[in-house]
């Protein structure tokens, strides 16, 4: 049996009704991890002997008659930014390469909690700083739909691995689009919640007041199963907000007729292309014959929104980084045997130069830059207003509708090596998707059709703290069309 096709649910009462054990299961994954590798390259690391382990524990519950939890033995991925404990947790930098978690983040935490089979450690732009996984230290991750593309960025290797079969599901995290628009290149379902929604703690920040982790399936009902279980206030988090989850595992049920879905101009202006204006416009054009109310609105900021995204983000990443400086954890120049450094400065310098890669070094650069006297002012501070002006936008949209649907990127998957000599260009794949950042809301990326045999996605954004709605309309769309189960011939 392929168990790379199933949804949570249905792996789920296979386990229940015992038609197959959690180690089958796992080593199904950990085989086709290994067959697909060397095409995909999605993992870092990949811990077959604590996966086996995991999954021995499940068993026994299963032969002693008890009931599973939701998510309880189903084989999953994390994105290497994110720590499990007694794991190489690498951020995908040489800077990280040897870097062991001594704790599990508060998501590992409460999935590990659940009975979660951890599969490994999924590759990554370094620090999260890419939107091709490319920028990674040890390996380039390719689209399983096509290996001459990439699979977007950062979390390219989680979607991937999603796409390709390689796990059950997988956690990404999101500072500027970074799941929702690797999971629109590589065909499966990404979700960003709302900022504070899920705990950050144990996440290796890049902004702080953007980062958010999410869960990346095969359908929206597996995002929904997911989401529920790692949201959630926690107290190591001061961001987290204290209000509890909605409860979606057993209160799933998908409903358009009656709804306001907004169509954000803006994002349908120059810049995107044609052939993904027409297929995203037909799945608009479904939500109507569902019984939507379909209207467009506008976002006047949009096009400030990712200058604004790129002039706060690096700023938060040049504070978050500056840990990194060769004495307390990580590469240092000083351990080499080929050391010459002679002051405190030569270890700052040379480790950071040697263990951060060209695009970290850049956006140290320039939000060290804007954060420097003399430019505070006309940049960081400039910035923070115009976001200010952005949550504005979305806060009166959400006065008209309910949620915004658009496209959740510009282009189709690119080819790799095509823009990681052009950071502008690399930068633009975010255009679509960084606003929901900026103002903190959920979004989500949908699979709803193909140009050339590549996918294309829609994005529905919802209004704070509305995941449910977000999901529940994306799995009413799914209830009426087939592009989630389509699959990749890896």
């Amino acid at each position: 049996m392929k168990f790379n096709n199933l949804t949570i649910k249905e792996v789920h009462e296979k386990l229940q009704k015992k038609e197959i054990s959690a180690k089958e299961l796992a080593r199904f994954f950990l085989d086709k991890i290994k067959k697909l590798e060397p095409k995909i390259g999605a993992y870092i690391t990949v811990i077959e002997k604590e996966t086996i382990a995991q999954a021995e524990k499940v068993d026994k519950k299963i032969a002693n008659g008890e009931k599973l939890n939701p998510l309880e033995g189903i084989p999953c991925a994390i994105k290497d930014n994110i720590l499990v404990e007694g794991i190489k947790c690498t951020s995908g930098s040489k800077i990280l390469e040897n870097y062991i978690a001594p704790y599990d983040a508060t998501v590992v935490k409460r999935l590990k909690d659940q009975g979660v089979v951890i599969l490994g450690k999924t590759n990554m732009d370094e620090f999260a700083m890419g939107s091709s996984t490319e920028n990674s230290a040890f390996k380039k991750t390719r689209n399983p739909w096509d290996n001459m593309r990439v699979p977007g960025g950062s979390s390219g290797g989680s979607a991937a691995a999603v796409a390709a079969g390689e796990a059950c599901f997988s956690l990404g995290s999101d500072t500027g689009g970074s799941i929702r628009q690797p999971a629109a290149f590589c065909g499966v379902v990404g979700l960003k919640p709302t900022y504070g929604r899920i705990s950050r703690y144990g996440l290796t920040a890049l902004a702080s007041s953007f980062d958010q982790i999410g869960p990346i399936t095969l359908t929206c009902e597996d995002a929904a199963w997911v989401f529920s279980v790692i949201s959630g206030h926690d107290g190591k988090d001061a961001t987290c907000i204290t209000e509890a989850p909605p409860n979606l595992i057993s209160n799933f049920y998908p409903a358009v007729r009656g709804l306001k879905l907004g169509v954000p101009k803006e994002y349908f202006e120059k810049g995107i292309d044609l052939e993904i204006k027409e297929v995203v416009k037909r799945a608009i054009k479904k939500f109507e014959e569902l019984g939507a109310k379909i209207c467009e609105v506008s976002l006047p900021h949009t096009p400030y929104a990712l200058a604004c995204y790129y002039i706060i983000m690096p700023a938060e990443a040049s504070a978050n980084l500056a840990r990194y400086d060769g004495i307390k954890y990580g590469y240092s120049k000083v351990k080499s045997q080929k050391s010459k450094v002679k002051s405190l400065l030569d270890v700052y310098l040379e480790s950071r130069a040697e263990g951060f890669g060209p695009e970290v070094k850049r956006r140290i650069m320039l939000g060290t830059y804007t954060l420097s006297a003399g430019y505070y002012e006309a940049y960081y501070k400039k910035a923070l207003k115009v976001r200010t002006l952005v949550i504005s936008d979305f806060k009166k949209a959400f006065e008209k509708v309910d949620l915004l649907v658009a496209p959740a990127t510009p282009t189709l998957p690119f080819k790799l090596g095509e823009k990681i000599s052009d950071p502008l260009s690399m930068y633009m794949s975010d255009i679509l998707t960084v606003s929901a950042n900026v103002a903190g809301i959920p979004a989500l990326s949908i699979p709803c059709g193909f140009v050339n045999d590549l996918p294309v996605a829609l994005q529905i954004m919802g209004n704070y703290y509305n995941e449910k709605k977000v999901l529940e309309v994306a799995g009413a769309f799914e209830a009426n069309t087939e592009w989630h189960k389509m699959r990749p011939k890896v």
